[in-house]
């Protein structure tokens, strides 16, 4: 161990590091993350090893694991059996947990109380989520299973009475399409998603019918975002939007046709817009294809100038392309350089 004097830091754990450095762990990056570890006298780190080598993960996978979340190294090996056989009852193979697990540690090690997600997995199951969704919800939003069974009970029966209010005769249906659109959705706080929908309702006159597809359809992903965020960036898309010549219904068809534009802060949503007319793309063109302001900037000057120089007309032809999946993209500009070179050999 570590001397030190009355005023120094707890003590490491030495042996603790010295296994990490063999192990191949980043233990600066680690120690940042969470000191308070390495002054714990038991740790698990050799186990841990054992057990992820035996459901396939690497050497360098279990290394990148610790350095990033060392909280791993105090799961006992029971509790580590026990969560991974509940994990196991959703995702299908030990290799796709090894994949959840590397791309994010925190999923699977955040909590150790397996009774609680036990609780939680068959109550999601019981109000109608498919094995598909709940696997989609401990990919991308595992904190769900981590929230206290009445949190989640909570949220589902406030969609629940969203969907009765809104004339929604299948409170079960619409509760499985939110969380699947929006798998973040319960790690929200009931307050934040009715404010929410309360804004989108009136910021857009919409009926109880229209409020119902969108939060079912494309505006569900915005459900999460704090209510500050939503009537700032909406209010911005308007001012900018307004001083360009927009009309106030044309403003309304481009959120409501994609509202993921609620997403783009001030200065994002100024550049990309900026970015276009400067190419002598028309404020109309956007409007009728909000979906190009999902691209980066980077990706919009780069397609931009290589469309350019391939003949492409960007002032009378469909702009749509510049948000495409980039092999769909690809294909379409091979075919327009092919062109291009045809017509030059003649």
């Amino acid at each position: 161990m570590k001397c030190d004097n009355a005023d120094s830091e707890p003590l490491e754990n030495e042996e603790l590091l010295n296994n990490l450095l063999t192990m191949g762990v980043d233990v600066d990056m680690a120690r940042k993350r969470q000191p308070g570890v390495f002054n714990r006298t038991g740790t698990n780190e050799q186990n841990l090893k054992t057990f992820l080598l035996s459901k396939g993960a690497s050497k360098e996978v279990i290394a990148s694991i610790i350095s990033r979340y060392p909280r791993a190294m105090t799961r006992t090996p029971e509790s580590l059996s026990n969560r991974w056989d509940l994990w196991r009852r959703i995702v299908t193979s030990d290799l796709e947990i090894v994949a959840i697990l590397e791309r994010s540690p925190e999923s699977f090690f955040r909590s150790s109380n397996n009774l609680n997600l036990e609780k939680n997995m068959e109550f999601l199951y019981s109000v109608g989520l498919t094995r598909k969704c709940l696997c989609r919800l401990l990919t991308n939003a595992p904190r769900t299973f981590s929230n206290s069974l009445d949190l989640n009970k909570q949220m589902v029966e406030f969609l629940q009475g969203v969907s009765l209010s809104l004339g929604h005769n299948d409170p079960t249906g619409f509760v499985k399409k939110i969380i699947f659109k929006n798998p973040f959705i319960l790690i929200q706080s009931t307050k934040r998603v009715k404010t929410n929908i309360e804004f989108l309702q009136s910021a857009f006159n919409l009926n109880n019918e229209q409020v119902l597809v969108l939060i079912c359809g494309p505006g569900a992903k915005i459900l999460d975002l704090s209510n500050d965020c939503m009537r700032r960036n909406y209010t911005n898309i308007k001012e900018r939007l307004f001083s360009l010549g927009c009309t106030a219904e044309e403003i309304r068809k481009f959120v409501l046709s994609c509202p993921d534009v609620i997403f783009l802060g001030q200065k994002k949503f100024s550049d990309k817009i900026d970015c276009l007319i400067e190419e002598k793309i028309s404020i109309s063109q956007i409007i009728e294809n909000p979906q190009i302001l999902d691209s980066s900037i980077s990706t919009l000057k780069s397609r931009i100038k290589e469309l350019v120089n391939a003949g492409y007309n960007l002032s009378t032809s469909n702009i749509s392309l510049l948000s495409w999946s980039q092999k769909r993209y690809n294909a379409k500009l091979k075919k327009l350089n092919t062109g291009q070179n045809v017509v030059l050999g003649n």
